[in-house]
């Protein structure tokens, strides 16, 4: 049995024992773990002893088998095992609950690149030491720290990559916003080793920021220095930024609406450092370096006997590549490609040659040990998914080289654009479901922009990136490239149906696209082929279930300290707020809400947008942008025909909807509001006969109070607490006249307002109501025909590295802690959602 076979059979094990481990919602004591490697090395020795005894003549004919069987066993334990181990050993560093939320001095390093936004600044920190009113404390390893820039200070004041700091801060233990679909910001920050979020506190009376040391000579420093070179040699921030990402990874220097064009038109996976720039960097260093080695063998022929010509080229080539990717961030990608070159690289100098699977194996497996939660990153399996397909299509093996002698002149030339050409077939339509998968959308135009852009960027834009490093004159050459790459995809985009969203299929009916998505490009039968078509459609055509008849749905989205709520009934759908603006200048409409209904194959009929607050109307220009179709009504359109106004009613499929409030003679002439902004919050109660719902914006107690008075047989199931909880707001009279069965509160994880108050908390106990808030439950989810129980995305979908709603402090009786006084740049909001979903490919 050789180990080409043994690897072929144990790297799906492997995968599958990270997989199940991932799956975990909870951690075991670290014992648990340490027990089950210890059985891994008892399965591995019985494969070894068996194997050892299979190859005597008296060896069973089933050993073979046992050995394979028991291999499997071995590795799918070893990978639970060491995956359980290494989390459990981070667990251990968690942020102490008494550290929340407290002024604490730090000391210590900053790690990685900083990365600016318009009004902040954030960057990872390495304590070295910390105290608490003078007295010592334990943080976690890492820290992400932002710092809420009050105008707009030099960059020389700000930290950079590699100096020593010393700050007051406030931390507070990981959270993210918790949707379907959505970006997991918790597992984010689990991965990249960080155990706290804060903030600088820079208010008058704190102590100011110091810079103890500045930074070292090191690799993080030189990426900065690189960045900021690029960014002052190039003067359009939008051609530095695509620049930035290719040599030193910085992708949060390319613009959101660019990332955009690119998403659009499938071209996402060439702003990153993909394995197609790692791999023309290898063959460019292994040419050059065997280049150099035959000259330095003229004037001294014994270099060549010390160290053969293939021994210095292919390990140079490795190493300038190893290099190159650990620049360039070392993301997944360009992990994967210097794993499975240095393979590659290491059986041709031993003189074998293994089939690709077992490569394609063994680099998976790689991968997961450097990093075992890059299994769950879209860019793993579109990496790893492209490669094995590249692979397992390639036709080299069964036609002649493209340097064959029969080939000359054009023909050569014809032979490589006909190579491209079939090569990006085959990969738009095996990834297409893959993509679907992942991002819920395939780019329609993505054939057409690779096969300019993947040449353009692969074969110009990054080698003159590069070379600029050396001679930056060459930065201007590749900006005009990409200038030229803009335009291109600028008119690609603006094609009908560009790219296509379909809500995201089931796990079961994805998997079987995949399949088909492989089976559609395989050197098959015709007939093997067209199965292809049979098992992508059900993904395809499928939809999420909705309400049945006279029957409607409410989801409350997690969007952080804002408003955002989706109403579905049988065949139509209505957005109640668009979510709100955060501090780092983008919004939830782009980061959340736009996202979310597409993965659910929503097109909103219907927006109504209560008011003018940002926390409520913040993401609404992203909403509009996306559903220009949808109908609009709002407390502050000047058009009366847009306008909310009480005694409007429409019935969908069975659900009667109804706006209470502002009255007409709320409005001024001009369209503005005759009231403050809160009491100028559009009311609509939902019902459906038998149950109904109360959503109202940040309506105030008096205008509650009017409403409840005005009609007091006012009834609903389900209130959306107002004003977020606010103590102004979900007055007594409102509680009696409604009665509610549940109260839904949408706030952020420790909000610098301290909602839900006290006081509305109190009421709801008082009258023995439950309550759910956004940090605890993540987007909660009502529906007409249980109207007692509500469904809370964070426990369905609760894993380890997530904060449980007990953990929260926000169970019956309980309210959230009172957060920071200022604002803070790492909001519920995630710094890194800015990344178009293929931007680690």
């Amino acid at each position: 049995m050789s180990a080409a076979t043994v690897l072929l059979a144990v790297w799906p094990a492997w995968v599958a024992g990270v997989a199940v481990q991932l799956q975990q919602t909870a951690l075991w004591p670290g014992g648990g773990y340490a027990a089950v490697l210890g059985l891994a090395l008892l399965l591995a020795g019985a494969a070894a002893w068996w194997l050892h005894r299979g190859r005597s003549r008296w060896a069973p004919p089933l050993a073979p088998t046992l050995v394979l069987t028991l291999a499997l066993m071995a590795a799918a334990a070893a990978a639970f095992g060491l995956t359980g181990w290494r989390a459990a050993a981070f667990a251990q560093q968690a942020l102490p609950p008494v550290l929340e939320g407290v002024d604490l001095l730090v000391q210590g390093r900053v790690v990685g690149l900083p990365r600016r936004s318009a009004d902040s600044q954030s960057w990872v920190f390495e304590p070295e030491a910390a105290w608490r009113d003078g007295q010592s404390v334990r943080l976690p390893e890492r820290l992400q720290l932002g710092w809420y820039l009050r105008g707009q200070p030099p960059a020389q004041a700000l930290p950079r990559a590699g100096e020593r700091w010393q700050f007051t801060v406030r931390l507070r233990r990981p959270h993210g916003a918790f949707n379907p679909h959505g970006f997991d910001r918790e597992r984010w920050l689990w991965e990249q080793g960080v155990g706290a979020t804060g903030y600088v506190r820079t208010a008058p009376g704190d102590p100011a920021p110091q810079r103890l040391q500045p930074a070292a000579w090191g690799l993080d420093a030189a990426r900065q220095a690189v960045g900021e070179a690029m960014a002052a040699r190039v003067p359009d921030p939008r051609q530095a930024g695509v620049l930035a990402a290719l040599v030193v990874g910085d992708q949060s220097a390319i613009d959101r609406d660019d990332w955009d064009l690119f998403r659009t038109t499938g071209v996402a996976h060439l702003m990153s450092i993909s394995g197609l720039h790692v791999t023309l960097f290898a063959w460019l260093a292994t040419r050059l370096i065997g280049a150099l080695w035959r000259r330095l063998a003229r004037p001294w022929p014994g270099l060549l006997l010390a160290v053969p010509l293939p021994v210095a080229a292919g390990v140079g080539g490795v190493a300038l590549a190893t290099a190159y990717a650990l620049f360039a961030g070392w993301g997944v990608p360009a992990q994967r490609t210097v794993l499975m070159l240095a393979l590659v690289v290491g059986l041709r100098l031993a003189g074998r040659q293994w089939p690709w699977p077992p490569l394609w194996g063994l680099a998976m497996v790689a991968v997961l040990l450097l990093d075992p939660w890059a299994l769950l990153q879209p860019g793993f399996w579109l990496s790893f998914v492209a490669v094995g397909i590249l692979f397992a299509t390639d036709p080299a093996g069964r036609s002649p080289p493209r340097d064959a002698p029969g080939l000359t002149g054009w023909r050569r030339w014809a032979r490589a654009a006909w190579g491209q050409w079939r090569e990006q077939v085959v990969m738009t339509l095996a990834l297409a479901p893959l993509s679907l998968l992942l991002f819920g959308q395939v780019s329609l135009v993505g054939l057409a922009a690779n096969l300019l852009a993947i040449p353009w960027v692969t074969l110009l834009v990054t080698p003159l990136a590069l070379l600029g490093v050396l001679f930056t004159p060459l930065w201007d050459v590749a900006a005009a490239a990409v200038q030229v790459l803009h335009l291109w995809l600028g008119w690609l985009a603006q094609w009908p149906w560009a790219a296509v969203y379909r809500a995201v299929a089931p796990l079961s009916l994805a998997v079987l696209a995949v399949a088909g998505g492989v089976l559609l490009v395989l050197r098959a039968p015709l007939w093997l082929r067209a199965a292809g078509i049979l098992l992508l459609w059900p993904a395809l055509v499928w939809q999420p279930p909705r309400p049945a008849e006279g029957r409607f749905e409410v989801m409350a989205l997690d969007v952080g300290q804002g408003s955002a709520v989706l109403v579905r009934t049988a065949r139509h759908s209505l957005l109640y707020d668009a979510g709100p603006r955060y501090a780092s200048g983008s919004d939830a409409g782009t980061r959340v809400v736009v996202p979310l209904l597409r993965a659910l194959g929503e097109a909103p009929h219907t927006v109504v947008i209560s008011h003018q607050d940002g926390d409520h109307a913040g993401g609404a220009n992203a909403v509009r942008a996306a559903w220009p179709q949808a109908r609009w009504l709002s407390s502050f359109d000047a058009d009366p025909a847009s306008r909310c106004a009480a005694g409007q009613r429409w019935t969908w499929d069975g659900v009667h909807f109804e706006i209470l409030h502002p009255a007409p003679a709320h409005y001024r002439a001009d369209g503005s509001g005759a009231l403050p902004s809160n009491a100028m919050s559009c009311v609509l109660r939902i019902d459906d006969g038998r149950h109904s719902a109360w959503l109202s914006g940040d309506l105030d107690a008096e205008r509650e109070t009017r409403l409840a008075l005005a009609q007091p047989g006012l009834r609903a199931d389900l209130l959306l607490a107002p004003h977020h909880g606010s103590a102004s707001s979900s007055s007594p009279v409102l509680l009696n006249t409604l009665r509610p069965s549940v109260v839904i509160v949408q706030s952020g994880y420790r909000n610098r307002f301290g909602h839900p108050a006290p006081p509305v908390l109190l009421r709801y106990r008082e009258r023995s109501l439950p309550w759910v808030t956004s940090p605890q439950c993540g987007a909660a989810t009502w529906r007409s025909d249980a109207p007692q129980a509500v469904r809370c995305e964070r426990v369905q979908r609760q894993r380890y590295w997530h904060q449980s709603g007990a953990g929260l402090g926000v169970a019956a009786g309980h309210s959230t802690a009172p957060a920071a006084t200022e604002p803070q740049p790492d909001s519920d909001s995630n710094e890194a959602t800015w990344r178009s979903p293929g931007a680690d490919e």
